[in-house]
């Protein structure tokens, strides 16, 4: 595989100086050792659980900045697995342009085999569930809410995590604890509720909504919680404009809707493989995934 050109979008990373160990939806994963690693954020964009052939230029530095902001805000709750390790220092020097702004080195940790998702509001598929049941996932709410109604209080939803094209199930909390433990289950529900909670406030200030976010843990070597992956990122929240919030009506986010918008209405039968977008479609998104990053970082 040819290295990719620099300054180009970067859908694919080619490290041959460490040992390609993962490749994720967006990131790829490189051994650095036998204790840390590489994680590349690339400008690779998944919708309806598909890779698309097309980056969206600029986007791994936004979720890169976003993610290394909020481990760092938000440390005095759960500490996260980032190093302070360059990543220029752990590739060859003619590869480190595909790291730069992108990568970031980290502890290499047990990955806990859940998704811990919270939910502010009641949005998505959340709001599907509620129109006919009046829970979300299993967990009973007031009724008369509207869609985008913010919730009485934040609720935790896990799910398990997927491989790369098959899709995440929403599990409840008890199946969760049998999974993980119930103790460690309820020690990553309350951090995670604790996150959102404050970082909810903090992005109400920079004029942003999060309405639901989802984040990953680990286990260091003496068995501690550690925030993993992603950070609050438009990838893993939905992100609304505060100014044009209202409830009873889906507000516009600040992430991949106008691909998903797009591929909604192209007659996609959403499998493998996604089609190609369109000039436009990509240069608006990389425009809302940067505003995100400029309100919320200043």
């Amino acid at each position: 595989m040819p290295a990719p050109l620099p300054g180009q979008p970067l859908h694919e990373s080619c490290i041959t100086s460490l040992p390609l160990i993962h490749t994720g939806k967006v990131r790829d994963i490189y051994a650095v050792g036998d204790d840390k690693l590489l994680i590349v954020t690339t400008d690779r964009l998944s919708a309806f659980d598909v890779v698309m052939p097309t980056p969206i230029p600029g986007k791994g530095e936004v979720l890169t900045k976003v993610s290394a902001f909020w481990f760092d805000k938000l440390k005095t709750i759960v500490p996260s697995q980032a190093l302070d390790i360059a990543p220029e220092s752990v590739v060859a020097a003619s590869e480190r342009d595909q790291v730069a702004g992108r990568a970031i080195v980290v502890k290499k940790l047990k990955a806990l085999p859940v998704e811990a998702i919270v939910r502010g509001y009641l949005v998505g598929s959340g709001w599907k569930e509620y129109q006919a049941s009046q829970s979300v996932c299993g967990i009973a709410l007031p009724a008369g809410l509207q869609q985008a109604d913010r919730l009485p209080q934040p609720i935790f939803t896990p799910s398990t995590k997927a491989a790369v094209g098959a899709h995440d199930e929403n599990i409840a909390f008890e199946q969760m604890a049998t999974l993980i433990g119930a103790d460690l289950a309820a020690q990553v529900r309350d951090v995670s509720l604790a996150l959102y909670q404050a970082a909810a406030e903090y992005a109400l200030t920079r004029g942003i909504i999060i309405a639901d976010t989802k984040f990953e843990f680990g286990l260091d070597e003496a068995g501690r919680l550690v925030w993993i992956d992603e950070a609050l990122t438009p990838d893993s929240s939905r992100f609304w404009p505060a100014d044009q919030y209202q409830p009873g009506s889906n507000p516009p986010s600040f992430d991949k809707q106008f691909v998903r918008d797009w591929l909604e209405a192209s007659c996609w039968n959403k499998q493998a493989p996604g089609p190609e977008l369109p000039p436009e479609i990509v240069a608006r998104t990389a425009a809302k995934y940067n505003e995100a990053m400029m309100r919320l970082l200043g």
